[in-house]
């Protein structure tokens, strides 16, 4: 028996995603045996075929069709698992009419994960939450710098979007779930800031739209605000060192490199793709006149909760527990708008 198929096998949901892909690239090449999950096997040859792109281990990885809202085909994907990554959860560019229609999806998946998980007797899940979770809906009392310590309310108020409270209901279910049904299974939870990077195919991202949207035009001038950045490679790396370290068990961890305004992205943008940077905007733009925008569009309706905010937040502690360290956001910045321009988005 090979080195590489002596390693465990790890479940990792949401197989087509951006993050989902990264962390099984990182599983391949760290020797692990993966299944990915998807709604539908119809994609199976796809992923497949992205990933042996990059990778020479794909024979270690196998499929199963699962979905977040049924129950049907969780049981035969957890046969054999040691390690379950719970990276799926809906992430729409725009906002619902209906908050339910991010909140049932996404708590009710993760449920569903930590159940079946539970039964195949997984050592232990790692959930991918955000940010979202820890830094939303304080609205003047948000702290100058945030941490995993702070949690984000579990009501629809204002500063808090119908993302960030899914991300939020999702995690708290979790932790519920361990609590009090969860006895002998560890979770670890991952929450990044904005996930920019490489694709690892041409499957675009919902991340990378703020990128895309600085290069074609989207934003006719620079918003007021801004995000913690953090490369994908490097929140694929958070996920195997919260899998693997004994000192992950039953703790959350922020990950995110620098703050970064719209302006400071674009600007890098321009100074590193000046031949791609024609769209990318030179002004700034008063928030009325972005709050006006948003009538029209309603995919710029997220955008609002986070006009004159700074969220900035620390990732000390992944960086002292799990040794975690990040890349530079401006390298994310400039890996997102290369790869857009390499694979044909802009």
């Amino acid at each position: 028996m090979t080195e590489t198929a002596a390693k465990p096998l790890v479940l990792v949901t949401g197989a087509t995603g951006f993050i989902g892909q990264h962390v099984i690239l990182q599983l391949l090449e760290t020797g692990y045996r993966v299944r990915g999950t998807m709604r539908s096997l119809s994609k199976a040859d796809h992923v497949r075929e992205t990933l042996a792109q990059v990778t020479d281990k794909i024979d270690n990885l196998s499929f199963a069709a699962v979905d977040l809202t049924s129950d049907d085909g969780w049981p035969e994907a957890m046969e054999g698992v040691t390690f379950v990554q719970h990276v799926a959860s809906p992430f729409p560019m725009g906002t619902p009419d209906n908050p339910d229609d991010l909140i049932i999806p996404a708590r009710d998946g993760a449920l569903r994960a930590l159940r079946f998980a539970k039964a195949a007797g997984v050592k232990r899940v790692v959930l991918t939450s955000s940010v979202a979770a820890i830094g939303y809906g304080h609205g003047d009392d948000l702290p100058e710098v945030v941490d995993e310590t702070l949690w984000s309310p579990s009501e629809l108020v204002k500063d808090h979007t119908a993302y960030s409270l899914s991300k939020t209901i999702a995690e708290r279910a979790a932790w519920d779930f361990i609590e009090t049904e969860g006895a002998g299974m560890e979770l670890s939870v991952i929450n990044p800031a904005l996930v920019l990077g490489p694709m690892v195919g041409k499957d675009d991202s919902t991340s990378l739209q703020i990128v895309n949207g600085l290069m074609t035009g989207m934003f006719p001038a620079y918003p007021d605000f801004g995000f913690g950045v953090v490369d994908v490679r490097d929140v694929a790396k958070a996920h195997l060192l919260a899998m693997e370290h004994p000192k992950a068990a039953g703790e959350r961890f922020l990950v995110s490199a620098d703050y970064m305004m719209l302006r400071e992205m674009g600007e890098t943008i321009r100074a590193t793709y000046p031949d791609h940077a024609r769209k990318v905007p030179k002004r700034d733009m008063p928030s009325w006149l972005m709050r006006l925008m948003a009538i029209a569009m309603p995919s710029a309706r997220q955008i609002l909760p986070e006009l004159g905010r700074r969220r900035r937040s620390s990732a000390a502690k992944a960086e002292r527990v799990l040794g975690w360290q990040p890349r530079p956001a401006r390298d994310a910045v400039v890996a997102s708008a290369g790869d857009l321009i390499e694979k044909g988005f802009v």
